[in-house]
């Protein structure tokens, strides 16, 4: 895995070697090509960040600040590795992302989070947590997007106050570009993608 493009295009980056699964170097690139001049100068936060692939993808095209954020140390060790390889500076938190959430006073641009994936009917599905928590919500500017890696399947958004304005299917997975509905109002939708 590697960055894609701008000032880090092409260096390799670490995973870290614990459970995990990194977005394929293809869907990201299709999500930063969807984010076009949205990155530059964005104030970035990347939750269940992993190797940080999202995060320094959006510092190496011109985002202006990032913070990543996972409690696993591999994954902070990684993401610590992967940064002074690229030569991006960036906050590394290590911490549970809800309680990161609760915790922060800061605001953000765009916000990607890939939390695991349930493997078992028992597992939590943290992607719904997250689709429910206020906090995420707050920590989101006006204009704010929120960029969501989840398994395909029917999610709740706008239940909780979500307005998707763009989802792509890309085998099992479902990338969704979201927006706090603040006042109801009714985003244009693109057409859904699968790829």
């Amino acid at each position: 895995m590697r960055v894609i493009s701008g000032s880090a295009g092409g260096i390799p980056l670490r995973i870290p070697s614990h459970d995990l699964r990194p977005t394929m170097e293809m869907v990201r690139g299709a999500i930063f090509s969807a984010l076009g001049e949205r990155v530059i100068e964005a104030r970035v936060l990347d939750l269940f960040s992993g190797s940080g692939a999202f995060g320094i993808e959006a510092l190496s095209r011109g985002a202006a600040a990032a913070t990543f954020v996972d409690d696993h140390p591999k994954a902070i060790a990684a993401i610590k590795a992967n940064l002074e390889k690229t030569r991006l500076e960036a906050a590394v938190v290590r911490s549970d992302v809800f309680r990161f959430l609760e915790k922060t006073d800061q605001t953000f641009d765009l916000i990607f989070a890939d939390p695991p994936y349930a493997k078992h009917p028992r597992d939590p599905d943290l992607a719904a947590e997250l689709i429910a928590s206020n906090a995420l919500k707050n920590h989101l500017l006006e204009d704010g997007l929120l960029v969501l890696e989840k398994t395909s399947g029917n999610l709740s958004v706008e239940a909780h106050g979500w307005a998707a304005i763009r989802d792509k299917t890309y085998g099992s997975t479902q990338i969704l570009f979201l927006t706090a509905n603040r006042r109801g109002e009714q985003p244009r939708m693109d057409a859904n993608e699968h790829e």
